[in-house]
């Protein structure tokens, strides 16, 4: 049986040397700094789309249509001043100002029985044969549109033509502008002779 042996005293250092070592490295687990929360980022916000401008309408498509011969070319009086319609198949040619309807009659009924839609190449004339299609020209930078006229006015003075919204702004129209105004009639529509310069009918006016 083996003799029991005392610590010497290079044990117990040794032993005492080690304990002191994992309570050091304990320690230090224990106040080493808590890391900081990973920083949250935020995504970026979506982006906000572009607005989508409104489809530039195409002009009206002449065509040839009966006039008609009821309400909507009988002469009329507004605001005290009388109107005398034509009401048969009539070149005119007008030059004066134009101006333009929108929202607040879009959806209504025009003269002609229509419902007004500002997005469509339309207009509406005093006295012009109902429906008519016109060629409307802006002499300021020279663009010229087609439109039906199916609606009455406008009723202010000097101006000739109340367009659409549609027209207006394809005619770079953002108020009130002069303008050549020239109605087609069946026999320019059947034979395409309507697509002659303004300038050329104009003077033969």
């Amino acid at each position: 049986m083996a003799s029991w042996r005392a610590p010497t005293r290079q044990r117990v250092h040794r032993a005492a040397a080690c304990l002191v070592a994992v309570w050091v490295l304990a320690g230090c687990g224990l106040l080493a700094p808590t890391p900081p929360p990973p920083e949250v980022v935020e995504a970026p916000p979506p982006p906000v789309p572009k607005p989508v401008p409104p489809p530039i309408a195409q002009d009206a498509r002449p065509r040839v249509e009966r006039i008609n011969n009821g309400p909507p070319n009988h002469a009329y009086e507004i605001k005290g001043e009388r109107y005398e319609p034509e009401n048969t198949d009539v070149p005119m040619y007008e030059r004066g100002l134009a101006s333009w309807y929108g929202k607040p009659f879009h959806g209504r009924r025009t003269a002609s029985g229509e419902l007004y839609d500002m997005n469509a190449m339309t207009a509406a004339h005093k006295t012009m044969p109902l429906p008519s299609y016109a060629l409307v020209r802006n002499p300021a930078n020279g663009r010229q549109v087609v439109v039906k006229v199916n609606d009455r006015g406008p009723f202010v003075k000097d101006r000739v033509i109340d367009l659409s919204r549609a027209a207006a702004r394809k005619l770079g129209i953002g108020g009130v502008a002069r303008v050549e105004v020239r109605r087609l009639t069946h026999d320019e529509i059947k034979t395409g002779a309507w697509k002659l310069p303004v300038e050329r009918v104009a003077k033969a006016n």
